[in-house]
């Protein structure tokens, strides 16, 4: 018993020890009362002294950090490079166990810790750890890589961003020790930059059109941003280098080579990082005279800050506090506009195309959080910002106007909804369809939404005509009203019957009864066998949406009510977009109740995602065809659809697992059971306890073919509407000898390619099947260029 009581306390003890080593290790590199070099010099004799026994602990920390804390790249790799000089063996496995990982990442297609490890390699060369001629070598054979014939464009921009990314810490080195293999380099990247091919470059930019504020390309920015640092002898003025202070002690210390990189070759499963914009709205000029010169949109130093305070974002993002803390305690604040580039930042994060990396609110909360933490200066470079991307407006991409509304109406939620409207007074007098007046519409309905209609009322002047840009007041415009004299009066005593009915708690079968005489327009059209009632189907489910009205709540308990009623009536497509058609008519001045009942009846499968799309457009709808809460609508459909072959393609993965699992099994009960229990753990969901069969598969690959089906000929629907409204609007235009390029054309435009940018991975999979059966070459080139755009994001 004292026995197993001192391995218990032993166990502990080790325990405690690596959760200390873990801890400073981690912690090292941040602000402490010591300087940091006499920080690093205290962790290395206290790892040197825990090497025998912890080895492998310090080995798999080390790794780690070096990859998921990249801002303190060159803190780890001094740290690496004491160690290496006390332990020439410590140095070598880590070196080793650093090569591994790296194949690894590509191997599991782990872009963005492949690069951090090509950088950490990198700046081992200034810590004498790795040698000069070894690193080139594994630059040669990712370049190798890069001029691969026959691979995907995606694929190769990545390892020559991997290397260019990793130039500003290790290219002073290269220069002074290996000048003509760093030019060689230099060369090969430089040929490789000029052949690309960019189509993709128009569909991710913010803004379509010439700005200010170039929109470039993030693999070419960086490249001219290296020929700058290459043109000032490699000397950049951010990268902490705390090497420098140890630099006799590690210019003694043994060198070792990089084991030879073989990258995974390409197929078809590897999914490779989009192409990115890098994303501008500041210059110099619109800083402050007095303070700091913000860095030029070509020099390093810009490249440099917002990565590390991408990195911060990225590291601190679930807990605004602490990420707006650290934000605003950047190190080198005092040398940059730091409130102007961490607004760029984050505003680039969330206009960041196809989709931003996070929730887009998690970027609205962290600017309140910044507000609040800094309210001298944040709310004015904030301020600043929204009337600069309100003014260039004209030619922003439909999705980041998306973005820009719902932000800037929860912000100003958050602040008592106050603005300068009067400074947006101009755009009263501009037509319509102007982004302009159309973003104080669309900004003033979400208002609405967060709060109540006479409160948005009174935000905006009344002495300057926003009236007229006001949203509706949301209610309901019911039709079979007993005053209405446009009604049929038959029609009308049907439906105030039904009232009465539902209100005494009648069964939805015998409420149903009340509308039985009611005739039917399509037979009265010459069709007499005409599968469905138009003229029931709109007085049922206008007068229970009038009587939910008061609440969303109402309305879904009236829903699930008349529930097989309502499925019933809506067996046929047409019949559902009769339903949905319904919807319009009664909430046509709630938006936000509209998006919500379509959403409950594709839930319950009322309606099905095909009578979504051609509902939203189909004729009645053309009208509101630029408004917001149609591409809401369209998008929430074509993303149920997606989840639903996703989960039924999931499901099969798991039962043929599970079924391949058991028959390489011994059959016994035990390891059955102790199997599927593991199942449940690894993922979270409950699995059928029993043995998936060869039947039971069959009927699963059914299901996610059918569920594939339906998602195709939904994309088909929906693509093959854009190609007919965008066509017939470009040839009436050319009839009439009008320019088609209007803001209409252009926003209806950037809705299609907002359709193809925002579901990229599950549109990419029937991209054969579009260019052969829509986007041939009899369609018009300005729509089957953005098809085109869309394509080369994955070439």
């Amino acid at each position: 018993m004292a026995g197993h009581m001192r391995k218990r306390r032993r166990g502990h003890e080790q325990a405690d020890i690596e959760d200390r080593l873990e801890s400073l290790i981690k912690r090292v590199g941040e602000k402490s009362s010591s300087s940091l070099e006499s920080n690093l010099e205290g962790l290395t004799s206290v790892l040197e002294a825990d090497l025998s026994t912890y080895k492998n602990k310090i080995l798999r920390i080390l790794t780690d950090c070096a990859v998921l804390m990249p801002d303190k790249c060159s803190v780890y790799s001094t740290l690496v490079g004491l160690l290496n000089a006390k332990n020439y063996n410590f140095g070598g496995e880590l070196v080793e166990s650093m090569a591994k990982h790296l194949k690894d990442y590509l191997k599991n297609c782990e872009w963005e810790k492949a690069r951090y490890s090509v950088r950490f390699l990198s700046d081992l060369v200034n810590c004498h750890v790795v040698s000069a001629g070894s690193l080139i070598q594994l630059y040669d054979t990712m370049m190798e890589a890069a001029l691969e014939p026959n691979t995907p464009q995606v694929r190769r921009d990545w390892f020559v961003y991997a290397i260019l990314s990793a130039l500003p810490w290790v290219g002073r080195e290269l220069f002074e020790k290996k000048e003509r293999d760093l030019d060689r380099l230099k060369e090969t990247i430089d040929s490789y930059i000029s052949r690309r091919v960019k189509d993709h470059l128009v569909s991710l930019r913010v803004w379509t059109g010439q700005t200010l504020h170039p929109q470039e390309e993030y693999l070419e920015c960086l490249w001219f941003q290296i020929c700058k640092l290459r043109n000032d002898y490699w000397q950049e003025k951010h990268i902490v280098r705390p090497y420098l202070a140890f630099d006799t002690l590690l210019s003694e210390a043994l060198q070792h080579s990089l084991p030879p990189l073989n990258p995974p070759r390409h197929t078809e499963s590897m999914v490779y990082p989009m192409p990115k914009v890098i994303f501008r709205m500041f210059d110099y000029t619109d800083c402050p005279e007095l303070g700091p010169v913000l860095p030029g949109a070509h020099s390093i130093e810009r490249y440099l800050i917002e990565e590390h305070l991408s990195q911060i974002l990225d590291q601190n993002i679930p807990e605004r506090k602490e990420c707006a803390a650290a934000l605003l305690a950047f190190p080198q604040k005092s040398k940059v506009p730091l409130e102007y580039m961490i607004i760029e930042v984050i505003l680039g994060e969330l206009f960041r195309l196809p989709t931003p990396q996070y929730l887009e609110i998690a970027y609205g909360s962290l600017m309140i959080e910044l507000c609040k933490s800094q309210p001298s200066t944040i709310p004015q470079v904030l301020a600043q910002a929204v009337e600069i991307l309100f003014d260039r407006i004209d030619t922003m991409n439909p999705s980041s106007f998306d973005r820009f509304a719902n932000w800037f109406s929860y912000h100003l939620s958050n602040f008592q909804f106050k603005w300068s409207w009067y400074d947006w007074t101009p755009c009263l007098e501009m037509e319509q369809d102007h982004p302009k007046p159309r973003f104080v519409q669309e900004v003033l309905e979400k208002c609405l939404r967060l709060s109540y209609y006479q409160r948005v009322v009174d935000i905006v002047p009344k002495e300057k005509n926003f009236e007229k840009l006001l949203p509706p007041k949301p209610e309901p415009r019911y039709k079979y009203t007993e005053d209405n004299n446009n009604v049929d009066p038959v029609v009308v005593i049907a439906a105030q019957n039904l009232i009465a009915s539902v209100k005494r708690k009648t069964t939805p079968e015998e409420a149903f009864l009340t509308l039985r005489d009611l005739p039917n327009p399509l037979q009265e059209e010459g069709e007499p066998d005409a599968p469905y009632n138009p003229l029931k189907i709109d007085v049922l489910v206008q007068t229970l949406l009038y009587l939910g009205a008061k609440s969303f709540t109402h309305a879904f308990q009236a829903l699930a009510k008349y529930h097989q009623i309502l499925k019933a009536l809506g067996s046929y497509e047409e019949a559902q977009i009769c339903i949905l058609r319904s919807v319009y008519e009664i909430w046509h001045d709630h938006p936000q109740m509209m998006t919500v009942l379509v959403d409950k009846m594709l839930r319950t499968e009322i309606v099905e995602c095909s009578a979504v799309a051609n509902w939203l457009f189909s004729r009645d709808m053309m009208q509101d065809l630029t408004r917001m809460y149609i591409w809401e609508i369209l998008d929430m459909t074509i993303r149920k659809m997606s989840k639903r072959v996703a989960k039924l393609e999931r499901e099969l993965a798991e039962s043929k697992e599970k079924l391949k699992a058991a028959a390489t099994s011994d059959g016994s009960s035990d390891s059955e059971a102790e199997y599927g229990r593991g199942r449940k753990r690894k993922h979270g969901v409950d699995m059928p306890s029993e043995k998936p069969t060869e039947e039971m598969i069959e009927r699963m690959e059914d299901k996610v073919e059918h569920a594939q089906t339906d998602q195709k000929n939904l994309f088909l629907i929906i693509f093959q509407r854009f190609i007919m409204i965008l066509s017939e609007y470009i040839v009436r235009c050319d009839t009439d000898g009008k320019d088609f390029k209007t803001h209409w054309y252009r926003w209806t435009l950037g809705r299609l390619q907002q359709v193809f940018l925002t579901h990229n991975e599950q549109v990419h999979r029937y991209s054969d099947t579009l260019e052969t059966l829509l986007f041939t070459s009899d369609v018009d080139s300005h729509i089957s260029e953005t098809f085109k755009q869309f394509l080369a994001l994955r070439s």
